[in-house]
């Protein structure tokens, strides 16, 4: 069996060089288990063609087979597609298509590498860990069609760049979740992740504090005087183990981006009123929501403690991004947002955040994470004239994705600048970015800033029942739900089973991870 999966796969690279039209689909007959694995999917026809028309006609007899070459056909679909985006950039007319199809390029290359991470056969994934990642290479794609819409350059360039076939068939993946005969074995060991070293585990069990490798310092006291190069330095070293980056007190004024390839970095401030980071990247400067962040982060198992993340760009240019993680296993502790519009963008991949000040205006915690936010200090500013103040904005694009935004046991409240005229502006709990957002505010203070009704429309009738937002025992003024919108989609969580779901230990399985990173959590609800 295993023989004949291998020979497939390696068949399906040369075979499937090609994107189907699904109007065009020629469905053969296939037998009554392929039948019944594709039923459950979102696009039957899709799982079907692909199935049946496998270039040596083999049939898998086993789900967890049938799952992997599903992944696999969608892994060739990107491939193909992210070779026809590259072949697009001679056709960008001016700097906002260049910027947009600039993120595509990244996403289809993040989309390719968490798909092969799935079905690599050296990778040993969790089921939590391969859903994970399908739900970021979902994620990516609607990410990069979503550059040239914000941009407003999507009649031309997008029909040339979007490609419903591949999101089609990584959404048929996400909905075989649990088709696996086999179970995984985590990839922890003694309570931490496999990535850090007997070495590490020593160190972050014994050490009563954090030993940086590399200093910042701008006034010369240090390694370096910016964190790029602490960081272009960080790239060079052997191994891959936790490596700490000290940055002292002062305004850093530069963008800083964590790579790929640049895992398990951690930058360690002076505190977030001593050490920060600043940048003025926007939307209404000419950038992407995506590459706007004064810092991104995309390496694996990244921490932050001590330290602000800044966008002073301003209300008027709209979106304008603090930070962004699309790092997997990040940890944000101790530290500062502040920003506008979109200030602090869980992209992707799972999160982390506690003891953090986080400060905006219009859907200033947004994006498509599997995120907790615990014990976090959330402050509204004043907004624009005619604005309305939203909390979070949720990006879950489909029902299947392990994604949302889980705030517990922290407080919402109005800034200084808010407090003054908290009668001009409304401010909401969140509103539904997508189609299946989800967001879930649980034994949170909510001050009287927020509006009896709690949640805000995003456009007019758009995902109010098919979205899934929650309350769980919360208190403070604005706490009381008799008010609250009467969407489909909305509801007061009485059961603490339910609650329980969207637990840091089970919602982003932090048991398994967040004790080697030192940083204190509370696991259940």
């Amino acid at each position: 069996m295993a023989s004949k999966l291998m020979q497939f796969i390696l068949l399906l690279f040369i075979s499937y060089s090609s994107t189907f039209l699904p109007g065009a689909l020629s469905i053969k007959p296939v037998g009554d288990k392929i039948n019944q694995w594709c039923a459950q999917t979102p696009y039957p026809d899709q799982c079907k063609h692909f199935i049946a028309n496998n270039p040596n006609n083999y049939a898998p007899n086993q789900k967890s087979d049938f799952r992997k070459i599903a992944i696999q056909i969608a892994l060739e679909h990107a491939k193909n597609e992210n070779t026809h985006v590259k072949g697009l950039g001679y056709k960008c007319r001016n700097e906002k298509e260049k910027a947009a199809w600039s993120d595509c390029l990244n996403l289809y290359e993040s989309t390719i590498l968490q798909l092969n991470k799935t079905i690599d056969p050296y990778t040993k994934c969790t089921e939590d860990d391969t859903q994970t990642w399908l739900s970021t290479a979902l994620t990516n794609l609607e990410t990069c069609r979503t550059g040239f819409i914000e941009l407003g350059v999507k009649d031309y360039f997008l029909p040339l760049i979007s490609n419903n076939n591949v999101s089609q068939l990584i959404c048929n993946t996400l909905a075989l979740k649990n088709v696996s005969s086999t179970t995984m074995k985590p990839k922890y060991k003694e309570g931490f992740p496999i990535w850090v070293t007997p070495g590490d585990r020593r160190k972050l069990l014994q050490a009563t504090g954090v030993r940086p490798n590399v200093v910042v310092a701008q006034d010369g006291s240090g390694n370096y005087r910016t964190i790029k190069a602490a960081l272009d330095a960080a790239a060079k070293r052997s191994g891959s183990g936790r490596y700490v980056i000290r940055i002292k007190r002062g305004v850093y004024k530069e963008n800083v981006e964590v790579g790929k390839n640049l895992k398990n970095i951690m930058l360690v401030g002076d505190g977030l009123r001593y050490t920060i980071i600043t940048g003025s990247r926007s939307v209404g400067g000419g950038s992407t929501t995506f590459n706007s962040g004064t810092v991104i982060v995309i390496g694996e198992g990244f921490m932050a403690q001590g330290i602000t993340f800044r966008n002073t760009a301003g209300p008027q240019n709209h979106q304008a991004v603090a930070l962004r993680s699309s790092a997997d296993l990040s940890v944000f502790y101790q530290c500062g947002f502040e920003g506008y519009q979109d200030t602090l963008y869980v992209h992707s991949q799972r999160q982390f955040y506690k003891d953090c000040y986080i400060y905006g205006t219009v859907d200033f915690i947004f994006g498509n994470a599997a995120v907790v936010l615990q014990n976090c200090m959330i402050y509204a500013r004043r907004p624009m004239a005619q604005q309305k103040n939203v909390v979070t904005a949720q990006g879950r694009t489909d029902p299947n994705q392990n994604t949302g935004i889980i705030i517990h046991n922290s407080r919402v409240m109005a800034s200084a600048d808010l407090v003054p005229v908290l009668g001009t502006f409304k401010s909401f709990l969140g509103r539904p970015w997508k189609q299946y957002s989800r967001t879930v505010v649980i034994q949170t203070y909510l001050d009287s800033l927020i509006d009896p009704a709690g949640w805000l429309e995003w456009d007019g009738n758009f995902a109010l029942d098919t979205l899934y937002y929650g309350e769980y025992r919360n208190f403070g003024p604005r706490s009381i739900t008799s008010g609250r919108v009467k969407w489909r989609g909305y509801r007061v969580i009485t059961s603490a089973t339910e609650a329980s779901k969207f637990s840091v230990a089970n919602f982003i399985a932090g048991r398994s991870w967040l004790p080697a990173t030192r940083v204190p959590f509370y696991a259940g609800i």
